[in-house]
């Protein structure tokens, strides 16, 4: 046994002593490595990080939307029209041809026509606009047409990275990157931009209406507007309107053509007790909404609503904020009987309101 391990260890040593000879007499053997290891490797090191699987989903998807109409100059003396021409961009959210852009891209529109990525230009058809979410639905007949990538159940988070897509300047499709910095409002009773997701990916003119999608090339937001002060340079503030209420608006204007919105004619801030003590803190619990305003004969006050009560329920839910609270009722049907748990005096009871209908 003994001589055995010895023959082994001579082995060992005479093919190391081999090795090392040949190193030094042929150097090129230092550079020599296993083909499939030096492949992989190499592989590995060349691959960039791209989103070039996120843009084939989602771009075709994405349209250029131009729009003519026509007004009367208001610099001329004498009567004289004008033919105005808009640029902007839409996302095709489904293959019957109904597609999502920007109130303020096709406003006054007196014809409208969108281009596709894939060539064709085709006659749009306006189904119905909501100002106040900045939204309307376009219809074209055609076949075979790209869908965007869409996930319902979808919950974007603050941090995540995101691509704008549209046709800034008419320059073309481009993509534009950056991050959600505000997940924003989903609800009905937006009341402006202020409201919307944010993020840093540029929207510049005829971004507008543009498909804002995440690394997999899922729709998170209808891309909006810049934010802007006069006499200020603002950069890195962009608005999207979110998914989920982009879709809950689109299902309403083909429905029925229009959007509506119930109010109780309140205003109110979010407190965090009995007291009333404003909530100034997001790491504060939410005790419930207290009144400050109530119109005169609108919803609330004809069920009784006072000012300094606290709203703690909407037909036995809770709600996270003020925004939530608002969004409930918004969302429901005008002339509805909706129950309100209220906080009076320290006491709790049970109010029946019936909603309206709001107007701008």
């Amino acid at each position: 046994m003994a001589k055995f391990i010895l023959f082994l260890l001579k082995s060992i040593a005479y093919g190391l002593a081999l090795a090392f000879l040949l190193i030094l007499v042929v150097p090129s053997f230092n550079s020599i490595t296993v083909p499939w290891f030096a492949d992989t490797a190499q592989k590995e090191q060349d691959q960039p990080i791209s989103y070039a699987r996120a843009v084939r989903k989602a771009a075709p998807a994405v349209v250029n939307v131009y729009t003519r109409s026509t007004l009367v100059d208001p610099r001329s003396l004498r009567p004289r029209t004008i033919e105005r021409q808009e640029l902007g961009s839409g996302v095709l959210m489904s293959a019957q041809g109904y597609i999502l852009t920007n109130y303020h891209v096709v406003y006054g529109a007196d014809y409208i026509e969108v281009a596709l990525q894939d060539g064709r230009w085709l006659e749009a058809v306006l189904i119905g606009q909501d100002e106040l979410t900045d939204l309307a639905v376009l219809y074209v007949q055609a076949e075979n047409l790209p869908v965007i990538p869409q996930d319902p159940a979808l919950e974007p988070q603050v941090g995540d990275l995101v691509l704008a897509i549209g046709n800034p300047l008419n320059l073309g499709q481009t993509i534009t990157q950056g991050i959600i910095s505000a997940n924003g409002n989903t609800g009905l009773s937006s009341r402006g931009y202020i409201d919307f997701m944010r993020m840093d990916a540029a929207i510049n003119r005829g971004n507008s209406g543009g498909a804002l999608v995440n690394s997999n090339g899922t729709l998170v937001g209808i891309n909006a507007a810049a934010f802007q002060m006069e006499n200020q340079d603002i950069q890195g503030i962009f608005f999207a309107i979110p998914y989920r209420l982009a879709l809950n608006v689109m299902q309403k204007l083909i429905k029925h053509g229009r959007v509506t919105r119930s109010h109780l004619g309140v205003a109110g801030d979010a407190v965090v007790n009995a007291a009333g003590d404003r909530l100034i803190s997001s790491g504060q619990t939410l005790y419930g909404f207290s009144i400050t305003a109530v119109n005169a004969g609108g919803p609330a006050a004809e069920a009784g609503i006072q000012v300094g009560d606290i709203i703690l329920e909407i037909d036995n839910r809770r709600f996270d904020s003020v925004q939530q609270a608002l969004n409930m009722i918004a969302e429901t049907t005008p002339n509805t009987e909706v129950s309100l748990t209220i906080d009076r005096n320290n006491q709790r009871m049970k109010l029946t309101a019936v909603t309206k209908e709001f107007q701008r």
